[in-house]
């Protein structure tokens, strides 16, 4: 089995930093694309900020220059740092990885459980 275990969310007030771990553990092979969504109260899940094997990222364009994603290969690892948060930016935020776990198989999609980050006024 695969699993994905985020840690790094809280409470902080607006302005204040937040960095979110998340790591794969399990039967892996490879990874390919590893990313992070959020969900709010009473809105579809959006992406949050995309990372390739090879480094090259994407973000939302709400997140653009106070977001960083990161990923450490070796520790099948991806990270987010959040920066000068904002309370729009209070959600669940959830891990995505996609992960082949063996070389003979297709990549398939994981997800953590998601971890809630709340930034008060």
């Amino acid at each position: 089995q695969v699993q994905l275990v985020e840690s790094g969310g809280g409470l902080v007030e607006a302005g204040e930093s937040l960095r979110l771990s998340c790591a794969a553990s399990g039967s892996i092979f490879s990874i390919g694309a590893m990313g992070w969504y959020r969900q709010a109260p009473g809105k579809q899940r959006e992406s949050v900020a995309t990372i390739t094997s090879t480094g090259s990222t994407n973000y939302a364009d709400s997140v653009k220059g106070r977001f960083t994603i990161s990923r450490d290969n070796a520790k099948n690892t991806v990270y987010l740092q959040m920066n000068s948060l904002k309370p729009e930016d209070t959600a669940v935020y959830f891990c995505n990885a996609v992960i082949r776990r063996a070389a003979r198989d297709r990549y398939s999609d994981y997800w953590g459980q998601g971890t809630q980050v709340t930034v008060s006024p």
